[in-house]
Formats: C-alpha cells, structure tokens, sequence
C-alpha cells in the first residue's frame, strides 16, 4: 500500500471569547486562552502560522488583544487589530479572532473554538 502524503495548505482558524469586565487582565487572560485552545485543538507550530486578525467590540477599551498573542511567543507573526461592527443586539465585550495558518488538516477536521459567552455564537460547532 502506498502512503499518501498530505500537502500543507493554507486555512483560517475562527474563535471568540468573551469577557467579564474591561479590563486589561481579563482581555489578556481570555485572548491567551482562546490563542493557545485554538492552536492546540488544529495542532498549530508557530512556524505554520501566517498571520492573526483581532477585533473588540467597542465596549473593549482597556488593551489590544495583540499583545496577548505576543505574550505567547507570537510578536514575528503579522498581527492586527480591528474594531468589531456595532451591531444591535451585538454580544458585548467579545473578542475574536481569525488565524490564517498551514495545515495538513481537511476543512471538516478544523476545530474553531468559541469560549464563554461566545460559544452560542457558533452553536453548530461541538466542543
């Protein structure tokens, strides 16, 4: 039997959290647990990422959510943040994050990860 080998391919990693207050520790606390979850539920090596996007809700004034990730080890990956829309009825002080990385995983193995109050975000996701 021949062994397949599988190609890395370029993929996008969804999450949220939220928090409980405005603060600078929770908003890098929660952003620390939603980086390392997500990379380590799609078995992400720091070398396969390609860049990371954040935004805050506008109630989320108090640090950027970046700097979680450089705490992580992260600082020579591209990162940006961003203001979330200000929808009506929007879930407040949320977090999110799109990660674009490498992986050998197919679309139907990637495991985005919604925290907290996030996680009726994406209710169609299991744990």
């Amino acid at each position: 039997m021949t062994e397949q080998r599988l190609e890395e391919r370029l993929v996008a990693l969804r999450g949220a959290t939220t928090v409980d207050a405005d603060t600078s520790e929770a908003v890098m606390g929660r952003t620390r647990e939603l980086l390392s979850a997500l990379l380590e539920r799609n078995d992400v090596d720091h070398d396969q990422l390609v860049s990371i996007i954040f935004t805050s809700t506008k109630d989320l004034r108090s640090a950027f959510p970046a700097l979680a990730a450089r705490e992580l080890g992260l600082g020579d990956v591209p990162l940006l943040c961003a203001g979330e829309l200000d929808v009506v009825g929007g879930n407040p002080n949320t977090i999110r994050v799109l990660v674009h990385c490498y992986s050998t995983l197919p679309r139907a193995s990637l495991r985005h990860v919604y925290l907290h109050r996030a996680k009726h975000l994406r209710d169609d996701l299991s744990e």
